[in-house]
This record gives C-alpha cells, sequence and structure tokens, in this order.
C-alpha cells in the first residue's frame, strides 16, 4: 500500500509543479540559419581600402572612391537601393545621427553610401539621394552625401577589403547582410566600425574626431575623446574611468593653481605702501 502511494505522487508532483511553473520552455536554437553563418563583420582596422575603384554617382558621372578622401574624414554605409527593410532602416538611423551633428558634411566630413549589388544603377542612386536630402533638411548635404552604384569588380573588392560579409538568399530573393557604418581616415584607413541600424551622436561624433585626427570638433571634443573609449566588440564609445578622473584631477589641480596664483596677486595688490617719504 506504502509502495502504492508513493508511485501515484512520484506521478502527480510532477504535474502540480509543471501547473505551478508553467510549462518547461523549449531548449534555445543551437544553430544560426545557414544563410545567416555568412553574414557579418570582420574587422579591418587601420588597413587601407582600395582608393582607385571606379563607380558612378547619382548624376551618372565616372568616379574613383578616392575623389571623396584626402583632406576629411569619412563616413562609409553599404546598402543595396532596393531593400525592403534593414538598409532603409540603417539609412534612416544615419540620417537621424547626421540631424544631430553640428559638423557640417562637405565641409568637416564626406558620406559615401555604396550600393554593393552590382545591378543597381545611377537612376536608383539618384532617387534614394532626392529621397534623404528632403529628410535631411541642411543645404551642405547635397555635396557632402554621395550615393554610389559600380561593376561586380568594384563592389566585391570594397565588401571584401572592409569585411563586410553578405550573400544572396536565394529563399527570400533578397541579399542577407549586416547593419552598420564604418569611419575612415581622410587616407581610406579603416578607424570605427559602428554596428546596428541606429548610431549615436556621440560614438559617430567622436568617431569622426579620431579618424579626423582631432582636425574636426573642439576642445570639449577632445576631452571627450580622452574620457571615452572605443569597443571595437561592441562598435560604441564607454567611459573611461581612469581616464575621467586623471582628466578632473588635472582640472582641480588647474583650479587650485589659478586660484593661488590669483589670490597671491590680490594681496599684493592690497598691501600699503611701506617705503618711507622722501619728502
Amino acid at each position: 500500500m506504502r509502495k502504492a502511494i508513493l508511485a501515484a505522487l512520484a506521478l502527480v508532483l510532477p504535474a502540480l509543479a509543471t501547473a505551478q511553473m508553467g510549462p518547461v520552455p523549449p531548449p534555445p536554437m543551437q544553430a544560426t540559419p545557414g544563410v545567416l553563418q555568412q553574414v557579418g563583420f570582420d574587422q579591418k582596422l587601420g588597413e587601407k581600402i582600395p582608393l582607385d575603384l571606379p563607380f558612378k554617382d547619382e548624376t551618372g558621372k565616372d568616379v574613383k572612391l578616392g575623389d571623396y578622401f584626402g583632406k576629411k574624414p569619412v563616413v562609409l554605409s553599404l546598402v543595396y537601393f532596393r531593400c525592403p527593410m534593414l538598409c532603409t532602416l540603417s539609412l534612416n538611423g544615419l540620417a537621424g545621427a547626421l540631424e544631430v551633428l553640428s559638423f557640417v558634411p562637405g565641409q568637416d566630413f564626406e558620406v559615401i553610401t555604396v550600393s554593393f549589388d552590382p545591378h543597381e544603377g545611377p537612376v536608383l542612386a539618384s532617387a534614394k539621394k532626392r529621397a534623404y536630402m528632403n529628410r535631411y533638411q541642411r543645404s551642405e548635404a547635397e555635396r557632402g552625401w554621395h550615393f554610389l552604384t559600380g561593376p561586380q569588380t568594384s563592389t566585391e573588392a570594397l565588401t571584401r577589403a572592409v569585411g563586410f560579409r553578405y550573400v544572396w538568399d536565394q529563399e527570400t530573393k533578397q541579399w542577407a547582410h549586416p547593419a552598420g557604418v564604418l569611419v575612415l581616415t581622410p587616407d581610406g584607413r579603416l578607424s570605427k566600425y559602428l554596428y546596428g541600424v541606429e548610431y549615436s551622436p556621440k560614438d559617430l561624433r567622436l568617431a569622426l574626431v579620431d579618424a579626423g585626427g582631432g582636425k574636426i570638433g573642439s576642445f570639449v571634443d577632445t576631452v571627450l575623446l580622452y574620457c571615452y573609449r572605443y569597443d571595437p566588440r561592441t562598435g560604441h564609445y564607454s567611459m573611461a574611468i581612469l581616464n575621467l578622473v586623471r582628466a578632473a584631477g588635472i582640472l582641480t589641480i588647474a583650479a587650485l593653481a589659478g586660484f593661488i596664483a590669483l589670490s597671491s596677486r590680490r594681496r599684493k595688490g592690497s598691501r600699503p605702501d611701506s617705503r618711507p617719504d622722501s619728502r
């Protein structure tokens, strides 16, 4: 009898526990769909991209990638213009970050959006640029944000140089690709990767100041760049506590030195003249 009761409890108790705790969740998926395993960024920080690659701009003019380098840092985004979702989100995120920046495209930096689909041409590039110029209400953007298309040899060479891995998904009839923008130095070296479809204006500003070698921005940007550190794993800038403490200590010492100097000058100025009367 006792064994029968124990056997019954062994059957009933797990059921009661499941009813109270809810159903056991399914095990997490261990495998990523095969097509997504071929998609991503391989960071190549410090490497120089080929600047002699031929493309066409949104007007159909023959250009080379190097036409947009030489003096200013460059923001590079890789998309395809027929993309139904991800590319539009990424471009919207870039436009939103640019709207906040006080830096002027075409004056302080360049923006290049390149289609990695060799079947797209200047007509699509022109329509895409027109759409974003209507959104990005800055007159300077017209000469500072460029939309390029090019032959397969150029698109493959560029994406390979920056570590941008993408693949055609036959099932969905779309390109599977990562989302992000890259910031390059004026001489075409990869400086920063910013991931996702929304980009922090702070991260983009610091990346431009860093890539430009401090030639753009203000003293405040230099201080912020000292207090923040770029994390290549996340594509974001995070506060470097030790550097912040050092900066605060330096500012405190400078303030104390200034106070002491000012106080000393005031004391000297308030002393009565102790020289004897020459009369």
